[in-house]
């Protein structure tokens, strides 16, 4: 038998706090809670792949790292990337990467509550 992958089907960020997180994904990003959630988890409504935040699973301790996922790219499609960055900076959100026109078309990075850097980009 062959076993076939066929990429990623789930990204969940753990988080200290999950409802503060999940407020920031709906309020800045505008993203919709799914209609369920496991327990310690809020489920977005984002396509085609489901984004969540959950709790640390056990044995990670956020307080340790250097930096949340450092290493791990992850990137979030928008309709528009210079409207959505000037929305981040406005609300106070730390911008690393200040907009510019790349491969995937208009893009910035900014940094989430729990330390996560995030790509932001037209697609």
């Amino acid at each position: 038998m062959t076993v076939t992958v066929s990429g990623p089907d789930f990204v969940a960020l753990q988080v200290r706090d999950v409802e503060a997180a999940a407020v920031f994904y709906e309020k800045q990003l505008g993203l919709r809670r799914a209609p369920a959630s496991p327990p310690g988890a809020v489920v977005f409504a984002t396509e085609p792949v489901p984004f969540a935040v959950r709790e640390p699973l056990p044995g990670v301790d956020l307080d340790t790292v250097e930096r949340p996922g450092l290493g791990v790219a992850l990137w979030f499609r928008t309709t528009d990337a210079q409207a959505l960055h000037d929305q981040l900076l406005a609300a106070g959100t730390t911008i690393v990467k200040a907009p510019e026109d790349g491969p995937f078309g208009r893009m910035f990075t900014f940094v989430g509550p729990e330390g996560y850097t995030i790509t932001a980009h037209e697609g």
